[in-house]
């Protein structure tokens, strides 16, 4: 699977506080993509830093970091072919509310910040990302 398409995904402390993490792998797994690595990170107030890093100087980041590192959260490597877009169209819109029904939002979320998941937004962020939360893997 080396040569697959990776993407880093979060499961926010929302989707752990509610007991959905399995529910959402689940759902990764169902559609073909592949757990390649994963963690539960506790107070990830550096690695949250490192990856909002250009909205840290803007006035949502604060409320951002503050529920990101709030509790617990998942972060897992998955591949697959075209992963970045699969996982993108099956997390749904950020904001819950306009999530389409099917998508992980749509069916679970109802909020824009407490949105339950994460999804790297192209193969570049991808590849900043995994490295930030998975340095082991040497993408």
């Amino acid at each position: 699977m080396s040569t697959a398409e990776k993407t880093l995904i979060l499961l926010k402390p929302d989707a752990v506080r509610r007991g959905l993490i399995g529910e959402i792998l689940s759902r990764y797994e169902g559609k073909g993509l592949t757990v390649v690595a994963m963690k539960m990170v506790q107070g990830a107030t550096e690695l949250a830093d490192a990856h909002y890093a250009e909205h840290v100087e803007k006035d949502f980041y604060p409320p951002l970091r503050e529920f990101i590192t709030s509790g617990p959260l998942v972060a897992a490597v998955l591949a697959g072919e075209s992963v970045v877009e699969v996982v993108r169209s099956m997390n749904g819109a950020t904001n819950a509310i306009e999530a389409a029904p099917g998508t992980i939002r749509g069916d679970l979320a109802a909020s824009k910040r407490e949105n339950l998941v994460h999804g790297s937004d192209s193969a570049a962020s991808a590849e900043r990302e995994i490295g930030i939360w998975f340095p082991e893997l040497n993408t």
